[in-house]
């Protein structure tokens, strides 16, 4: 951008998840200007393009915060401080906390600010009154789920989404589920998450007699694990030498009992979640990262796994087929089905290493041509300008 946009990504913490870090530091790097709200959850230094106004989790910080802040607004901005009170009250959003998290918003004023989860998207419509461009990413569970179980949040998304200047979706299976809320298809760019191949190790780990499988998630229903279970329990009836791996699943009881029930106890790891660097090492040292989900948006892992050259086998959920094609770069499922599962990881415990590193490599070529840092980066750029040149 020719002036430099003042662009908020809001996630709500500092720092926020791996990928949306990974956009923050991107565009930073490529010239943005990057604000950041929230509360300060861990250090991190930024660079000088990054700026960061956070508040900590202590009752002084917030009063000084909320002072400061209310200070500089009554002072310069007086008559925006007071529609914004008064949209916060209308709105029922007016406690202490409310006030910390708005008013240095308002008071800094970026000329876009981009809320990476769904769930907030309501509460920070009210940016839009002070000119400021409302941008939404639509992620995974935020769309895909959630407004299903809960049908005041599907309310708020039907209340909102008209109305957002334009979406930022992960991948086009998404961009289908938003309209189903009233988002315009017009509004909805699909961006996919972008990554640094170099911050991968490129190499496919040896083959071994006994497949060495890996899946990393938190321990939730929609991870699809119990539907992994079952199939490693049809593998170990036929024979097939494997281990099983689970990060982030330590202490999942159903999971524990279902290991149990299917004697999978000398199969199945369950670990607790793990730094990113030692989930890399991890995937990188496995033969196989299996992805059951019911529902996704376009997993992360995956796309790191396939960055590692290690060979991925997903089900069909969300925009998964839009990064994996049955055979040719990886394996597809159908969600749901064990026995289609089994029958993909005995077939991989059998492929020869031509095989296996003609897949690794195809996928790493879809990597990068369509996942990388910067094929995301100028896409978002396009985004924010394409947002700030409306109206």
């Amino acid at each position: 951008m020719k002036d430099k946009k003042k662009i908020a990504i809001y996630s709500g913490s500092i720092p926020s998840t791996t990928f949306v870090e990974r956009l923050i530091l991107a565009l930073s790097k490529n010239g943005c200007e990057v604000y950041l709200f929230g509360l300060q959850k861990g250090k991190i230094k930024y660079n000088s393009n990054i700026s960061s106004f956070a508040y900590r989790n202590s009752k002084v910080h917030k009063a000084w915060y909320l002072m400061k802040y209310t200070f500089l607004l009554l002072c310069f901005k007086a008559n925006d401080k007071r529609k914004l009170d008064t949209i916060l009250k209308s709105n029922s959003q007016y406690t202490l906390l409310d006030k910390v998290k708005c008013y240095p918003v308002l008071w800094h004023k970026p000329d876009v600010f981009h809320v990476q989860w769904a769930k907030g998207a309501e509460y920070w419509s009210w940016v839009q009154q002070f000119n400021i461009k409302y941008i939404l990413s639509l992620r995974g569970a935020h769309i895909n789920y959630s407004p299903i179980a809960d049908e005041e949040l599907a309310d708020s998304y039907r209340r909102c989404f008209p109305r957002v200047d334009r979406f930022h979706a992960v991948s086009r299976a998404i961009k289908i589920e938003a309209q189903k809320y009233g988002a315009e298809p017009s509004k909805i760019d699909v961006v996919y998450s972008g990554l640094t191949v170099s911050d991968f190790e490129n190499k496919m780990s040896p083959k071994s007699s006994c497949l060495n499988i890996v899946s990393v998630g938190r321990s939730h229903w929609i991870k699809g694990y119990h539907y992994a279970l079952d199939a490693c329990k049809v593998l170990k009836d036929r024979d097939v030498q494997f281990t099983y791996t689970i990060v982030g699943a330590k202490g999942y009881l159903e999971l524990l009992y279902q290991i149990k029930d299917l004697g999978l106890e000398n199969h199945v790891v369950l670990l607790d979640a793990l730094p990113m660097e030692e989930v890399k090492k991890m995937i990188q040292k496995a033969n196989l990262l299996l992805l059951p989900s019911v529902m996704e948006g376009i997993a992360n892992v995956v796309l790191e796994a396939m960055a590692s050259k290690t060979l991925v086998l997903s089900t069909n959920c969300g925009g998964m087929e839009e990064v994996i094609e049955h055979k040719v770069n990886g394996f597809i499922c159908p969600i749901r089905d064990k026995d289609k599962m089994a029958n993909c990881l005995e077939e991989i415990s059998r492929l020869s290493d031509s095989e296996r590193e003609l897949m690794v490599n195809r996928a790493l070529d879809t990597i990068e041509n369509q996942h990388t840092e910067f094929e995301m980066v100028d896409n978002m750029i396009d985004l924010y300008k394409n947002v700030l040149n409306e109206g």
